[in-house]
């Protein structure tokens, strides 16, 4: 890891402990040990797990135990299959992510399906969006994915039809401009945008605001 020797992970530990700083161990696939990459010729989450639990072993003979775990790969499956593996072995909490997921659009849809796993089964306690994009779409998406598992409430979460032929407004132009204005307002609200009276009235009706 960053730090490097145990002997340099004990003055950490010291310094973490004297002001009770909780620390990560943040495990990547791209950069595990050489001799687990020799021993499994590639990231695997075997391998993932086994740097990980190297580490909480230190932290376990240095009887410090304020720490929480990340194990992180750009492959949804290689993260999902790591983080089910060190859940059963371990009490502490766990950060999730998938690393260097890539843009907006495709970053966004990496990290909903493979956190969204996780956390649909009660695996993870803190969450990361790494996306090659402004910060502040990181925590956007974050906020969205936590709202769309109901794990969390702030701000409008929007119920939009798609739009077709039987749509009486431009229904995309106003979900996009409703989303701009509102996007500062954190009470927690549904709003229902439906283009047309087939599937307007029922959606609307079990949302605060509905237009149509």
């Amino acid at each position: 890891g960053n730090i490097g020797r145990e002997e340099r992970v004990r003055a950490v530990i010291d310094k973490a402990r004297d002001k009770n700083i909780p620390i990560r161990i943040g495990v990547n696939a791209g950069s595990l040990e050489k001799e687990l990459q020799r021993k499994y010729g590639e990231p695997t989450p075997e391998a993932m797990v086994e740097s990980a639990m190297r580490h909480v072993d230190i932290l376990d003979r240095l009887n410090f135990q304020n720490f929480k775990l990340s194990l992180k790969a750009s492959d949804i499956f290689m993260t999902v299959a790591a983080y089910r593996q060190i859940a059963s072995q371990i009490e502490q909490p766990l950060h999730l992510g998938i690393t260097e997921a890539g843009g907006l659009r495709s970053g966004t849809v990496k990290s909903a399906v493979g956190l969204g796993i996780l956390l649909m089964e009660g695996i993870g306690d803190t969450i990361r969006i790494s996306l090659a994009a402004d910060p502040v779409e990181e925590v956007k998406v974050g906020w969205d994915l936590l709202k769309s598992l109901r794990l969390r409430s702030k701000g409008i979460n929007f119920v939009a039809c798609p739009s077709c032929s039987r749509q009486n407004f431009d229904v995309i132009n106003t979900m996009n401009e409703l989303e701009n204005r509102l996007e500062d307002i954190s009470v927690p609200m549904d709003v229902a945008i439906i283009g047309c009276v087939v599937n307007g009235p029922g959606e609307a009706k079990i949302a605060e605001m509905g237009l149509t």
